[in-house]
């Protein structure tokens, strides 16, 4: 029975790796030079220097097209260990360039250099690249745009032009010094100075009014906004005053439009926004604001939306009325409930029913005992975050070369399918055995195409006030349901999806509240998974899937690139 059973996931996982193979046979594009080096940039009335790609804050735009192949050579000048992710990017077979640090590859030291091989296969739409070690990825990020094959065209009407809207986060001090203060104390981090909007903080911020970033518009046109969510710890709402927004997309996929005065988007998260220029000529704000957190940056990011033509300019550009306030619970779930597949017939979409794998997940934040209380964290303690009670330590040696080479004693294969302790997750009071995680490097194996669900439960452990953007790399997966409070196995599954889910890469878990994914790991490799809220991620919030090789070789992961990165 078990025989049969996977020699029909053997079949299916070699006919959906051979549409990967056949679009990444497409093409190749001629190879793109980047070098990460401290550049100094002005923001809020002070300088300071930055990590930057070819001294671009954002970095570079990537255009390919569906199906692509590109190599991207990375030659760190930089003072810090350094890798890159390409996020939402699947990379079938090929993990050895997805990027984490320590997951993947080992870092990319100052004065070395390593090649990306980055491979393009059902994605299209929006996605973003950014580094993926430690802070670094607070100026070091840029958006990559997959436009249709050639031949193909969107599913809507195509705008007049298009427009990046990269949101991210402007800290006055060093980002990295930042976060290993905090590692170190193990205490919070300080939080951001500033949001910016494609680098610039915009109107509303001390000397920042005359780099506030504006798009040029023609009165009557359709224009493509490409929204990126690169900011640190915070999700946002975006609107644009006057103007209704229209989503066509979301993490590299086609979803229903959903016509809207606002958006709200995670880090992490990626938008296909329309907006049709049909007011009054004049001068109109779009502004991003944070849904409120524990910490969080409160201040808001603009930047002008400017029609062409001759008119008198106000001496204040119009805010956006719509844009909901920062504890504006209802404006989040009405947003994100309306999101759905575009499941169309040149679109379709391939929910598995049938489940192999389950997991029960629970995200926390709970704090280990220092000696004497000597820590930065509540009651002297060290904050420590942690999926099903486990929070991830980083090893030596990357997991993948770990895996691959079969060095031992570099992880584990027990991450647990459910939390160690049932509890009421959501209540006031927590007993005290759940307050501190255990801390170690486990992986869960899965057989190769195996179809997997997982509910992610919030806790309030020690606050629940943040939603979680879980990210997975290697894959994009279908976020079938979600809701507040505890997941009740019986009834909840009733008011599943499965019949136009979202597909995505990350997927925001309602503070307090649950959300459940499925995927089929037809994607052999190692692939991290972890809350997209930087600081969390930094305490532990963490934890990598080995996905097996299948039978053939391609269902097999891809060898190793000769030159890695020694550790």
């Amino acid at each position: 029975m078990e025989l049969k059973k996977s020699l029909k996931l053997e079949v299916l996982g070699l006919l959906l790796l051979n549409v990967f193979v056949l679009s990444m046979a497409r093409k190749t594009l001629p190879s793109i030079n980047w070098v990460l080096k401290e550049t100094k940039y002005t923001r809020l009335c002070s300088s300071k220097k930055i990590l930057t790609v070819n001294g671009l804050f954002p970095g570079p735009t990537l255009y390919v097209r569906k199906g692509d192949r590109l190599i991207v050579n990375v030659q760190n000048q930089g003072r810090y260990n350094v890798t890159i992710h390409w996020h939402g990017v699947k990379q079938p077979r090929n993990p050895w360039s997805d990027g984490p640090n320590y997951v993947t590859q080992c870092p990319i030291k100052p004065g070395a250099n390593f090649s990306y091989e980055v491979i393009f296969s059902t994605e299209e739409g929006t996605l973003w690249w950014h580094a993926h070690s430690d802070w670094s990825r607070a100026t070091v990020h840029g958006p990559i745009v997959v436009y249709p094959s050639v031949g193909k065209s969107y599913p809507f009407a195509k705008p007049h032009a298009e427009f990046p809207i990269v949101l991210a986060s402007w800290f006055k001090g060093d980002v990295m010094e930042i976060i290993q203060s905090a590692l170190i104390g193990g205490g919070e981090t300080n939080k951001s100075d500033a949001l910016t909007t494609n680098g610039q903080p915009g109107d509303l911020y001390n000397c920042s009014k005359p780099g506030t970033f504006k798009i040029m518009v023609n009165r009557g046109k359709r224009y493509l906004l490409r929204v990126i969510n690169s900011i640190m710890n915070e999700e946002v709402f975006f609107a644009v005053a006057q103007h209704d927004l229209t989503v066509v997309g979301m993490d590299g996929a086609y979803i229903k439009p959903i016509k809207t005065h606002y958006i709200l988007i995670t880090p992490g998260q990626t938008m296909d926004i329309l907006i049709t220029a049909n007011q009054s000529p004049s001068h109109y704000y779009m502004a991003a604001r944070a849904s409120a957190g524990v910490v969080y940056d409160n201040t808001t990011t603009t930047a002008i939306v400017k029609y062409i033509g001759n008119y008198t300019a106000p001496s204040t550009p119009v805010f956006p009325s719509h844009l909901p306030n920062y504890t504006d619970i209802d404006a989040v779930t009405n947003f994100t409930n309306r999101i759905r597949a575009l499941a169309s017939k040149d679109y379709p979409i391939d929910v598995p029913k049938k489940v192999h794998t389950r997991l029960f997940i629970t995200i926390s934040v709970g704090a280990i005992p220092c000696p004497n209380d000597s820590c930065d964290g509540p009651n002297g303690s060290r904050l420590a975050a942690s999926l099903n009670n486990v929070s991830f330590e980083e090893p030596t040696v990357d997991l993948l070369q770990a895996y691959y080479r079969k060095i031992g004693g570099i992880f584990t294969t027990d991450f647990p399918n459910v939390p160690p302790y049932v509890f009421n997750f959501t209540a006031d009071e927590m007993p005290d055995n759940v307050l501190i995680p255990s801390t170690g490097t486990k992986v869960k194996v899965l057989e190769f195409n195996s179809s997997v669900e997982i509910v992610f439960q919030g806790t309030n452990i020690l606050s629940a006030a943040e939603n979680h953007p879980m990210h997975l790399h290697g894959f994009s997966f279908y976020h079938i349901g979600s809701g507040f409070g505890n997941f009740n196995n019986k009834t909840d599954p009733k008011g599943y999806n499965l019949v136009d889910p979202p597909e995505i890469n990350t997927v925001g878990v309602p503070k307090n509240g649950w959300a459940t994914i499925r995927f089929r790991a037809n994607n052999p490799g190692v692939w991290f998974m972890h809350c997209h809220l930087d600081r969390h991620s930094s305490w532990g919030m963490d934890m990598a899937f080995i996905v097996k090789n299948g039978t053939t070789r391609l269902t097999s992961m891809r060898r190793p690139p000769r030159h890695l990165n020694p550790c």
